[in-house]
């Protein structure tokens, strides 16, 4: 995938996913890719986390990217390892214009209107909101927003099943950022289906 608009237009939710067992990856990447959800953030919180995005790469259909990237390094790191598209809980110019550098989809996180300006001076118009309910929610985004016509938003931090409806009913809104979907430990095969399956009809 190109570009990080059709990333984040490939399905309502992208879940937020933490590995800390790489016999963990395949099984989850499996189950989420078979309930409609299809682009996969692997954050990397964990040792794990390169070696998961390497063998989730192996699951057909997925689309595999870093989470919690916060400089230049690990954005190395991360497309060594695979990675199509890159997730920042912030922004620095640095990494910014080293994502840009390699031609990588990638979402910034932004919580202020300073972020999103020092984004759009790189370029960039596609943004992570977070955290987004710590952030203000809802209503911070909306006001957040109305200045900046030509941006979108994946809001993350917060979101779940019962809140993602109002999230995705914003039209600013491609997409959001869940764990939900994606719990910690040995999967649940049947159960990550059946929420990935529920997460994917949000939209609809």
């Amino acid at each position: 995938m190109s570009d990080i608009e059709t990333i984040m237009r490939t399905a309502p939710v992208v879940p937020v996913i933490v590995i800390d067992d790489v016999a963990h990856a395949v099984p989850m990447a499996e189950a989420l890719v078979a309930g409609g959800l299809r682009c996969l953030e692997v954050t990397l919180r964990t040792p794990q986390a390169l070696d998961a995005i390497k063998a989730m790469k192996q699951v057909p259909g997925a689309v595999v990217g870093a989470g919690t990237v916060t400089n230049q390094e690990e954005l190395e790191d991360a497309l060594e390892a695979g990675s199509e598209f890159i997730v920042s809980p912030g922004l620095t110019d640095t990494l910014g214009r080293a994502a840009i550098r390699h031609n990588v989809p990638f979402l910034p996180g932004i919580a202020n209107s300073g972020d999103i300006m020092r984004g759009l001076d790189l370029g960039l118009t596609h943004f992570k909101f977070f955290p987004a309910m710590a952030a203000g929610g809802l209503p911070a985004l909306k006001a957040l927003a109305a200045p900046f016509g030509q941006c979108r938003f994946c809001p993350t931090g917060g979101v779940n099943l019962e809140n993602a409806p109002e999230w995705l009913a914003f039209d600013k809104v491609l997409c959001v950022g869940g764990s939900w979907v994606a719990p910690k430990g040995e999967p649940n095969v049947a159960a990550i289906e059946a929420m990935a399956h529920e997460a994917a009809a949000l939209n609809t």
